[in-house]
């Protein structure tokens, strides 16, 4: 191994953020808390969990677990549903 531990080839150590990617993240939860007014970013993305529910699924199964283990007597999760609308009965 080389002198001073394990770097990728950028020359950062293994799981070092760039700076760059720590300010652009930090930019947009900012903008987030911004769009959701009182609400903060909770507001904002449960506003687009109702405008833009495929997206939000999308964004949901990235960033839920992908294995949820737990006692089959007391299940953590007891229904999913997705249901589609359409959206020019739902406006009507």
């Amino acid at each position: 191994m080389a002198r001073g531990g394990k770097r990728d080839g950028a020359g950062r150590p293994v799981g070092a953020v760039a700076p760059a990617t720590a300010l652009l993240k930090d930019a947009i939860l900012k903008a987030g808390e911004a769009a959701g007014r009182d609400g903060g970013l909770v507001g904002y993305l449960t506003a687009q969990a109702v405008a833009n529910p495929g997206p939000f699924m999308s964004l949901l199964g990235k960033v839920l677990p992908m294995q949820i283990a737990g006692d089959p007597d007391a299940p953590l999760i007891h229904e999913i549903r997705r249901t589609i609308v359409d959206p020019a009965a739902r406006d009507a």
